[in-house]
């Protein structure tokens, strides 16, 4: 007999990155809606709803409240890192799981999370090496002041460290600010060959409208000099971004119409973004592990992840991460055009076997 099981989600589709949460969203519903018509299954999903609405302090009391409220002990959901360490303490607690489709800085691994889309060795990495290579070794941080950019740029300056680039400066703005006026003169005045670009939502469309400025009115700046790198730029964003976005390049493990389907999706590719295809992955995921198994969603995650066919599934018991491809893109005509593709990478969040060194060089000074 089929079951029909909760299945929480908890997207922000209003608030300063609404644009991350929807596609997420979408991703989610139309995995639900595959799963329930699926007769090789023996599941359904019934969805059980909750927006935090871009607010930090409602992530956790909105976690509970699925996880209180219904029978539902896996939850799609939460965009950025900041969200995601504030509902691992309630899934603790009340036995829940999060499936995370959302790219992040790494160092985690959690037995209350699933991570479903791209750390920094299938991301990050991938992208300062081609871009060390391609554009040059001095390079501009900035970031969104929360976890995402503190690690993101921290992993940044020890990689440029290890072949000796040169960061020229790193600033932080808050998450929603668009008051990135010394961001703009300050990269006017380095001429740094790349900013890595940490920003999310709002702040980020701002500063990238500004960039666009700068190009016109300081030939330094022109054509393709000085790209703006990001590692979660997706087309879920691009529309609201308009022209400014011409010439950004992303590194992330999908692109529209471009990259072969993620795992997890069945070879299924009408995703809009990454996001989208992500979260549609997890729930395929999930629905997969739990097909066939009598009350497999009462199983903790190294107990589900112990089944016969997890292996099928291809995440892994040790850090509960996915092999992803990685593919770095570049905006052109308002879309993403690959110029670099990669065959799936493991994930390997603590970077214990990453091809570049990240520990600073030392020496002995006597």
């Amino acid at each position: 007999m089929t079951r029909s099981i909760d299945l929480g989600l908890l997207f922000s589709t209003t608030g300063p990155y609404r644009l991350m949460g929807q596609a997420s969203r979408e991703g989610v519903l139309k995995a639900i809606e595959q799963v329930n018509s699926d007769s090789t299954l023996d599941v359904t999903f019934r969805p059980v709803e909750r927006n935090p609405d871009g607010d930090i302090d409602a992530y956790a009391p909105l976690c509970e409240e699925i996880l209180k409220s219904s029978s539902a002990r896996h939850v799609i959901g939460c965009t950025t890192s900041w969200s995601r360490k504030e509902v691992i303490p309630s899934l603790e607690r009340l036995g829940g799981v999060l499936w995370y489709p959302t790219p992040y800085e790494g160092f985690e691994a959690s037995d209350r999370v699933v991570y479903t889309h791209a750390c920094p060795n299938q991301h990050l990495l991938p992208l300062l090496d081609h871009s060390f290579n391609t554009f040059g070794r001095r390079l501009y941080l900035t970031g969104s002041n929360y976890i995402w950019g503190w690690e993101m740029n921290r992993i940044a300056r020890e990689a440029s460290a290890s072949i000796h680039a040169n960061v020229l400066g790193e600033r932080y703005i808050p998450i929603g600010s668009t008051d990135i006026s010394r961001l703009i003169d300050e990269i006017a005045a380095l001429k740094p060959d790349f900013v890595l670009n940490q920003l999310i939502g709002s702040s980020q469309y701002a500063f990238l409208e500004a960039m666009a400025a700068l190009r016109e009115r300081d030939p330094a700046f022109s054509g393709d000099r000085c790209p703006v790198l990001s590692c979660n730029m997706t087309e879920a964003e691009l529309g609201e971004i308009g022209a400014a976005a011409r010439g950004i390049i992303s590194a992330g493990p999908w692109f529209r119409g471009q990259t072969p389907a993620l795992p997890g999706n069945g070879g299924r590719e009408d995703f809009e973004s990454s996001f989208e295809a992500a979260a549609h992955a997890s729930v395929m995921m999930l629905a997969r592990l739990l097909s066939d198994t009598p009350n497999a969603e009462t199983l903790t995650l190294p107990e589900l992840l112990a089944l016969p066919n997890a292996a099928e599934v291809g995440i892994s018991p040790r850090t509960h991460h996915v092999s992803l491809p990685v593919t770095i893109a570049r905006v052109h005509d308002g879309a993403f055009v690959p110029v670099k593709t990669c065959a799936p990478v493991e994930g390997d969040p603590y970077l214990t076997h990453t091809r570049m060194p990240l520990q600073p060089l030392l020496r002995v000074v006597q």
